[in-house]
Parts: C-alpha cells; structure tokens; sequence
C-alpha cells in the first residue's frame, strides 16, 4: 500500500499515481489532497492522528512550500512504515507518532536523504521526485531501504514540534493547530483541561461558552467547547462553523477561562 498525502487539489494528485503506477502495482490511498496550502504544521498534525490507523505502509506526504529550493528530499522508516517527503518537518511528528504509538521520544526511526539528480521540473517535485520514490521504496521492500541507491544516511532532519498549553487553575492559555471542514477549531489545549466545568469564557467573550461531550448535546447554532477525537479541545458551533464564530484561524493565540474565575474577574474590574 502506498498513501497519498497534499495540498494539490486536483488534477495533480493523478500525475503522481500514474508515475507510481507504471513503477509498481501497489494499492493507492488517497488520505487527502485538500490540505490547507503550504500547511506544513497543520498536515503534520493531521498526519500524526490518520496514519497509526493504516496497516504498514509507505506514506507519500508531499505539502513542500520550499519546492525548487535547496531543502532536502527524505525516506523515513518509522517502525513498520516509510515515509517519503520534503525535509520540512512535516514528516518527523507522524513518523513518531508510527514508531512508538506517539511517544515524542521514539526512536525506532530511521532517516535517509534521497539523492536527487536534475528532476524534470523544478516546481513538481511530488511528480518527479517524491512518487518514482516512494514506488522504489514499496518495490524494495523497507528491509532493504539502506541498501536502495537513491538514499544515503540523513543528518540535522528538520524537525516539528507541536506547542504545548499552559493549563492553569484559571484556565488555559493555547493556540489554534488546525481546523477541519466542518470548522471546527482544534486546540492544542488538552482535554481534561474541560474536567469538572461547565462552561468557559473563550477569548474574553462575557458570554460562557457551554461544555459538551458532543456536538449534538447543544442546540443548532450553538458554539460549544469540547474534547476531539484527537484529546484535545475543540471550540465548535452544533450545525455551524466555529472558526467564524470564534473569529479563530491555524496559529492564533486562545485563551480558556474558567466560568468561576471570569466572574471573579469581571466582579474584581468593577
């Protein structure tokens, strides 16, 4: 099996099955090609809560804003996996995430950098680069990876991590690490962050936000906070868009405050 990951849209995502294709006769799945444009940190982030699902496989993720430029081309080997991709640091959060069930201390991962000579294009390195290398890697087998001629041991690998919150007894201090298609906005606040409260104010808005365990337990419309799939907190509208309704977009600040210390607060003020 050989997985899809970019943010082309269409028709490019074809090319690179069909390179793939005339390589190797491997099973393709499409995770996604509707990632945001040049979202390195929000595909990693995605990536590193879709593929552990997978059985072994090689991942193709080609999100690679840097593109024609000198950075680096990679194969990484991640437990039973392979990844294959730009060294931009989209690939290291999935790769632990593959090796050691998402220990950020993993280290049964093992890096190759992909030597790269006179691609057809400079502007289409999913095509002419990425995808011959990935069906390379599939025909090889990952036993054999270090022995393939294309590769040669990686050092200094761009790496990725996710920030992390600050929980207080007050409340949580975040940021914005994606948000999906329906809008909801995914925090990288943790989830018990919500324990035994009921409501939090979001961003300074007077008005409580209600905590829920699902979408369905707020009525049409109504925004709410609460904890993912992925454990960590989510601000969302029931039928609607959080994003707008929070005014919140990937890589901006949020602030959680507990009901009882905003009104503590807001009494304080005046």
């Amino acid at each position: 099996m050989i997985t899809l990951t970019s943010d082309f849209g269409t028709p490019y995502p074809a090319a690179m099955k069909g390179v793939i294709l005339k390589q190797c006769d491997a099973r393709l799945v499409d995770v996604g090609h509707d990632f945001p444009r040049q979202g390195v940190r929000a595909t990693a982030f995605w990536l590193t809560e879709t593929l552990p699902e997978f059985p072994p496989a090689v991942h193709l993720v080609v999100v690679d804003p840097g593109v024609g430029t000198d950075r680096a081309a990679l194969v990484i080997r991640a437990g039973d996996h392979v990844l294959v991709g730009p060294d931009n640091g989209v690939l290291l959060p999935p790769a632990r995430a593959l090796a050691s069930g998402g220990d950020q201390h993993a280290r049964d991962i093992d890096a190759y950098e992909l030597v790269v000579e006179d691609p057809r294009s400079a502007t289409f390195h999913g095509r002419d680069i990425f995808a011959p290398a990935a069906a390379a890697v599939h025909e090889a087998g990952i036993d054999r990876l270090p022995e393939l001629e294309v590769v040669s041991p990686a050092h200094d690998v761009v790496d990725l991590e996710f920030p992390e919150a600050d929980v207080r007894g007050d409340g949580a201090t975040g940021e914005v690490l994606a948000v999906d298609g329906f809008g909801n906005v995914i925090t990288n606040v943790p989830g018990d962050a919500l324990d035994d409260h009921d409501d939090v104010h979001v961003d300074g808005d007077p008005e409580p936000t209600p905590v829920v365990t699902s979408y369905a337990h707020a009525d049409p419309g109504d925004p709410i906070a609460t904890v993912g799939s992925h454990g960590n907190v989510e601000l969302a509208v029931n039928r609607g868009r959080g994003d707008e309704t929070f005014d919140l977009a990937v890589g901006d600040a949020v602030e959680l405050v507990y009901a009882a210390a905003f009104e503590f607060e807001f009494a304080s003020d005046e």
